[in-house]
């Protein structure tokens, strides 16, 4: 018998395996707060623009913080869906926090020098160990004017996020800085138009227009910073 006749089934049966892999859908999965979650973010327009048979689940969830989004046991729900990956090439996990994490918030506040940035660090670590790719997110800015220009009370969130994704090799959307550019290059009468109407108004959540912008910066940026994703994304929903 001749080394390929005998090497041949293993050969083979490594070649399936490999097809099987590359025919399996992505998976992504959206940890964070409001601006991020269903009816108040752009999350959903964000899964929207996924192929159809790319999961998108949107975990995210309003008030939450990376201290409050853990210590709720939702973080737990995430690892188990990171458990259960068999059937996916890829699982994304897309983290964005920093809105509750701010002072003022009781019971949701973390200090912004020790407990955010080991917060962020420690879901980008568990995701990796149970096999997902971690895609850091900065947080959404809101939408509020000062003499003119956008006031970015959110920066040094966002740049403690930048830090963390370089110490750690992670995948960024830069999502802070781009929303914030688009907002200053509308004025505020027409960012204005990118929130919730009438009495839920306010600058930093958003209403149909808001998520489908937002979504169509995130979309762009992601196939962007990881091309993997790229095929599975569409420039409108």
């Amino acid at each position: 018998m001749s080394r390929f006749a005998r090497f041949a089934p293993f050969v083979f049966a490594a070649a399936a395996g490999a097809s099987h892999a590359a025919a399996l859908p992505d998976r992504v999965i959206l940890v964070g707060d409001s601006t991020m979650a269903s009816t108040t973010g752009y999350g959903d327009a964000l899964c929207a623009r996924f192929t159809p048979e790319t999961a998108c689940v949107n975990m995210a969830r309003g008030g939450r913080s990376s201290g409050s989004f853990r210590a709720e046991g939702r973080w737990d729900e995430v690892q188990a869906l990171l458990r259960d990956g068999a059937g996916f090439r890829t699982t994304y996990v897309l983290i964005q926090f920093g809105h509750n994490d701010q002072p003022g918030k009781p019971g949701r506040s973390t200090d912004f020098a020790t407990e955010f940035p080991a917060n962020m660090t420690r879901y980008v670590s568990e995701a990796r160990a149970l096999g997902g790719t971690p895609v850091l997110v900065t947080p959404l800015t809101r939408r509020s004017f000062k003499a003119g220009y956008v006031h970015n009370d959110l920066a040094p969130w966002a740049g403690t996020v930048r830090s963390i994704a370089g110490a750690t090799h992670t995948p960024l959307v830069d999502l802070n800085a781009l929303s914030l550019a688009a907002v200053q290059a509308m004025g505020p009468k027409e960012a204005d138009k990118l929130a919730r109407t009438g009495a839920n108004f306010d600058y930093t959540h958003v209403g149909p227009l808001g998520a489908e912008r937002f979504a169509q910066i995130m979309a762009q940026e992601l196939a962007r910073q990881v091309p993997a994703l790229a095929p599975t994304l569409r420039s409108a929903p």
